[in-house]
């Protein structure tokens, strides 16, 4: 009974940074099923994929309804992620699983690091939209009105088309070797290769890491062992607490919000490496 609580608050936890902050909160997954529920590392990213996956779909929903999904983008990213998906679930099992968690403490520094960097960017006056592009307006993580370009070309260049499938296949392993959903890689590659909003690189994808998310765990089909008693009630809660998020998202400062998520990051990564490194060194 205890554990199922554990797994309720967590889940809501973890729907919570989702919510409020748009993506990043899958990251979190892992080392709370590792550190809190004690579920094996190989175990726990199997785990994993099925929260985000399954979350990442609700919501989804939810953006497709506002018009805030491309579904072109998502299929060509989804599809190619998933093939380096599947690589990356079989290099998870040949690898000693504090080695795993080592990785993905740095995962979480290198993350925690690139959200904060982006929190100061934010505060730099933004270029001038090219005359030849399109702009609306949309809020940014300080809730001020700013204009972002958006493309306008039916056509996506050679150079735009090379920088999404690097990063489908750099997000794609990673979502199978290590269970995130790889959202914070998504959207930056998104904005930065299609030139989308952020609510439509947010909406888009969390398609693409529903598609990563059934690829890697298709490979996993059959071998893996899932903590159903603590998969269960950790979704369903965060499922819930993403819809909080998301109102809580609409009060406070986006860039308050991602600072402390980014801080909350460096404090797990730092204890999940020091203990993996402990047992490594036994």
């Amino acid at each position: 009974m205890f554990t199922i609580v554990v797994a309720i608050a967590c889940g809501v936890l973890i729907g919570l940074c989702l919510g409020a902050l748009g993506g990043g909160g899958s990251i979190l997954t892992v080392p709370v099923l590792v550190s809190l529920l004690h579920v094996g590392p190989q175990s726990a990213t199997s785990a994993s994929l099925i929260i985000v996956g399954i979350t990442s779909v609700i919501a989804a929903i939810a953006h497709a309804r506002s018009g805030n999904v491309r579904w072109r983008a998502a299929a060509v990213f989804g599809a190619t992620g998933s093939v380096t998906a599947f690589g990356g679930s079989i290099l998870n099992r040949a690898v000693d699983p504090q080695v795993l968690l080592i990785a993905f403490s740095t995962l979480m520094v290198v993350v925690a690091i690139a959200m904060l960097l982006r929190t100061r960017s934010s505060r730099t006056p933004k270029p001038k939209a090219d005359p030849g592009s399109s702009t609306h307006r949309v809020a940014d993580g300080n809730k001020s009105p700013v204009a972002v370009v958006t493309a306008t070309r039916s056509r996506v260049s050679t150079a735009q088309a090379a920088k999404l499938v690097a990063a489908a296949l750099v997000v794609g392993f990673l979502t199978g070797f290590l269970g995130v959903g790889g959202g914070f890689l998504i959207v930056p590659a998104l904005v930065l290769a299609l030139g989308y909003s952020m609510p439509v690189a947010v909406g888009t994808s969390l398609v693409i890491i529903s598609i990563t998310s059934a690829g890697a765990f298709t490979e996993r089909l059959g071998s893996a062992s899932i903590p159903w008693q603590i998969v269960v009630p950790f979704t369903l809660a965060a499922i819930a607490g993403s819809f909080v998020g998301t109102a809580i998202s609409d009060r406070i400062s986006g860039n308050a919000l991602t600072r402390c998520f980014a801080v909350l990051l460096i404090v797990i990564a730092a204890y999940v490496a020091t203990a993996a490194g402990l047992s490594l060194a036994r």
